[in-house]
């Protein structure tokens, strides 16, 4: 499975070279790191692994779009989130030595690096600025959460699906984003009512309303942010 040399590793070496997770590594080892997995190519609407499966690998979207989501024990489909910029993911199931939390679907013809779990641990023994940088991340994951926990206790759901498109195009909300700002990814109404905590049909009606009043539109598949400051507003910001 381990890359040697060719077109494959040097796209691989690029990608992870850019990614925030690596950004202060050597590049000699990230090379070292690409050559311990090796690519692999997903069709659309194939699933890389599914909700309790074991996790023996970790992953590298290197092109394409891939869905994660999970289905609660009521059998209500969770979307976490969907990449589609070169990152690693997959990594929680390796580091907890646990079964898949989730699926992993290819929303269109998709590219991924994988590597054994083992090989990747062991990089990250060697280099323990990663391991800083998973940490950091995993740390924003658990704030994200109980930020999540929060708006849904004092946060209605318009100020939630108002919160949510900001968050889709500034994850942190440090700043917010400019007016014409659009979502990165394609989200559906139902994406963003499992994002916010609501039913479908209640979404679509708020984004409707939105819409009326200029705070959003749509372009082609994808929302477009025309008033940040508004929809701010509506979500408590």
């Amino acid at each position: 499975m381990a890359l040697g040399t060719g077109p494959d590793l040097a796209l691989v070496e690029r990608e992870m070279a850019a990614a925030p997770l690596l950004a202060s590594t050597p590049t000699a080892v990230v090379g070292a790191l690409a050559k311990r997995g090796g690519v692999r190519r997903y069709r659309r609407s194939t699933y890389l692994f599914h909700q309790g499966d074991e996790s023996p690998e970790v992953f590298f979207l290197l092109s394409g779009r891939i869905e994660l989501s999970s289905l609660s024990s009521g059998g209500h489909r969770q979307l976490h989130t969907t990449i589609e910029t070169p990152q690693f993911f997959g990594e929680l199931g390796v580091l907890g030595e646990m079964p898949r939390t989730g699926d992993a679907l290819a929303l269109e013809e998709s590219t991924v690096w994988a590597a054994h779990g083992e090989d990747f641990l062991a990089f990250l023994g060697e280099e323990p600025t990663v391991t800083r940088a998973i940490l950091q991340a995993l740390a924003r994951q658990v704030q994200s959460h109980e930020a999540f926990v929060e708006d849904l206790l004092f946060l209605d759901l318009k100020g939630r699906v108002a919160k949510r498109l900001l968050q889709l195009v500034s994850p942190s909300l440090e700043e917010l984003p400019p007016e014409g700002a659009v979502v990165p990814a394609v989200v559906t109404h139902a994406d963003l009512a499992s994002l916010c905590g609501g039913s479908r049909e209640n979404v679509t009606r708020i984004l409707s309303e939105f819409q009326r009043r200029g705070l959003l539109e749509r372009d082609g598949r994808r929302f477009v942010l025309r008033k940040p400051s508004g929809l701010a507003k509506l979500a408590g910001l």
